[in-house]
């Protein structure tokens, strides 16, 4: 059976402010490499066959100190890369509420019919992100693979395995540095693990 562990990077300067989307550059900032090395503490043990990772720079760092620690290379899969916002890239919330406000609130409440303008539609998010699941339960058959993602990203996923509307993941939160887990069941998945954080157990059952 396999296992996607599924985690959220770990923060940044623009969380809860605004949208980086695939601006370069954007780093951790210092409590986030805090967390990134707890991270690292937490999953020491862990029976982690593989490590993959959006291609963007704080995913990458934020499993650094692990792959480091358990001697494993990090692979790089574009299925999980953040979502292309288009012209809402480096935009902060409070601009997008004042200048934007109608597309907004559309991306907020109706995602299986909202596209940033000039940027990726979330229902070919929640695609992309299900042809990286079946790839990578094809390539890792019976293992375990953590997968460094992005929030909304790892939302449509949930949302997917769950039968769940792409309108209603305002509904649930994925925190930073949180690991939801999945596990191939039949020709589908089957949710095991949501949002959990770490001072939860090392690695879910």
């Amino acid at each position: 059976m396999t296992r996607l562990l599924l985690m959220r990077h770990a923060a940044h300067d623009w969380l809860g402010r605004g949208i980086p989307g695939r601006m370069p550059g954007v780093s951790l900032n210092e409590p986030g490499r805090l967390q990134a090395q707890a991270l690292a503490q937490r999953l020491a043990g862990a029976a982690i066959n593989a490590i993959y990772s959006s291609p963007q720079q704080r995913t990458r760092e934020t499993v650094a100190p692990l792959a480091a620690q358990l001697g494993m290379a990090v692979n790089i899969a574009n299925e999980f890369d953040e979502i292309d916002f288009g012209g809402w890239t480096g935009r902060r919330f409070v601009e997008l509420e004042r200048d934007d406000a109608v597309l907004w609130h559309g991306w907020i409440e109706q995602r299986s019919k909202a596209q940033p303008p000039g940027g990726e539609a979330f229902t070919h998010v929640a695609q992309r992100v299900m042809t990286g699941m079946q790839r990578l339960r094809g390539l890792h058959p019976g293992q375990t693979v953590l997968v460094l993602s992005h929030g909304d990203v790892i939302k449509a996923a949930l949302a997917n395995c769950l039968g769940i509307s792409l309108d209603r993941l305002e509904h649930f939160d994925i925190d930073p540095v949180s690991m939801s887990v999945v596990a191939a069941a039949g020709e589908g998945w089957k949710v095991r693990v949501v949002n959990q954080v770490l001072t939860g157990p090392a690695l879910p059952p």
